[in-house]
């Protein structure tokens, strides 16, 4: 059922049309006698939505989704056809049909994508008609760089291609023509290396930073939080009586959203040091909206805090430079090298196992993980020995 909300004082109506949830903006003021009038119009739409009447451009002919309708009804049109559909005309309806599936910054991501590389190169061909070969020479020319202007990663290239091949194989299957995508793998990409902080590097920066940024940087250091979780981080997710940190949002593109995957979902518990800077810096806000917030009220420019005191402070005590995200690196290596339980450390971390643990950061805790062979070799002395 269609809602009324209100923005900026203006009424807007919200409601679901073929499984998307539209909203439309009006022009009239938020007021008890608009609000009948819009409600009249909702009742409406709703009622011809019910009798398959509705007819988008008539009620909205200015609206974003008025090409996007047009496009999923020719679509739906073609049947089990695929002659004469384009690949830009399958991803209007294919992206109508996705959307809900994905995170704002995940929309936003592959629409990037998309509008970028995919539909400037494939979007006036027949989908059906794409081949493997296309499909090569498309990559050939991502790794190249020269027809984008700029030299790519595997692993971005790889990312451009994954919305292509999620596309074709679902086009494929549904107008039943053969996928060209057979036997095309991912480029190898090297894993990046972490660089956490000793604890010794990590003591010597809290003690030098601006003291107003000492407890963000602190938090960050002693529990793994990703950049947006922090950032996005408020007060009423700060439970001081069970001494915990819910993660429940994150801050991606300066957006409020929901956070990376499910396993991110978590509840982090604060050491002392955490808990008592998380004290003192609540005595200091009023308490509510973001726990680092700006004086507008909003969460942190993490460029900006990049560049004006991460980086300087580095800088200044002569530490290797290392980007913001290594304090989550940094968290992870000092609870294996203290001989926490790696169960523990990964739902800290937000992880659905240990794996990730032992693959990226068991070089920093050989002893600890018996990685490096010396437990055996231990034993095999002690045996030798007793001969």
């Amino acid at each position: 059922m269609g809602s009324i909300n209100v923005r900026y004082n203006k009424l807007q109506l919200d409601f679901r049309f073929k499984g998307i949830r539209c909203r439309e903006m009006t022009t009239l003021e938020n007021t008890s006698a608009n609000r009948k009038r819009v409600a009249a119009v909702l009742k409406r739409i709703e009622a011809e939505i019910q009798l398959n009447q509705f007819e988008y451009a008539r009620h909205f002919p200015n609206s974003k989704f008025v090409e996007k309708f047009a496009a999923y009804d020719r679509l739906t049109a073609q049947g089990g056809k695929s002659d004469s559909i384009t690949l830009e005309e399958f991803v209007e309806q294919w992206l109508i049909e996705k959307k809900a599936e994905w995170r704002p910054s995940q929309l936003r991501t592959i629409e990037d994508i998309l509008n970028l590389y995919i539909l400037p190169r494939f979007g006036d061909k027949e989908i059906s008609s794409i081949t493997k070969s296309d499909i090569m020479k498309f990559r050939a020319d991502l790794v190249d760089g020269q027809a984008f202007a700029k030299e790519l990663s595997a692993s971005r290239i790889n990312q451009i291609l994954s919305p292509l091949r999620v596309i074709l194989n679902d086009a494929a299957e549904r107008y039943e023509f053969s996928s060209p995508w057979k036997s095309i793998k991912p480029l190898p990409v090297n894993r990046k290396p972490v660089h956490p902080f000793t604890l010794e590097e990590v003591l010597k920066f809290l003690d030098f930073v601006r003291q107003d940024f000492r407890c963000y940087f602190l938090v960050r250091f002693f529990t793994g939080l990703r950049t947006g979780e922090i950032d996005g981080l408020q007060w009423e997710n700060v439970d001081f009586e069970r001494r915990q940190i819910l993660v429940r949002q994150s801050w991606v593109r300066n957006k409020l959203g929901p956070v990376k995957t499910k396993t991110s979902l978590r509840e982090i518990d604060m050491n002392d040091l955490v808990y008592e800077s998380m004290v003192q810096h609540f005595k200091l806000s009023d308490g509510r909206g973001f726990v680092f917030q700006t004086s507008g009220g909003k969460p942190m420019n993490n460029k900006n805090m990049s560049y004006r005191v991460w980086y300087p402070t580095l800088d200044i005590l002569k530490i290797p430079r290392r980007n913001p995200y290594q304090t989550r690196h940094t968290a992870a290596t000092l609870w294996l090298a203290s001989g926490e339980s790696p169960e523990w450390i990964a739902k800290q971390m937000g992880h659905a196992n240990t794996n990730m643990l032992f693959t990226v950061y068991s070089r920093y805790v050989p002893n600890l993980t018996r990685r490096d062979g010396s437990a055996f070799e231990a034993f095999l002395n002690q045996k030798l020995k007793g001969e």
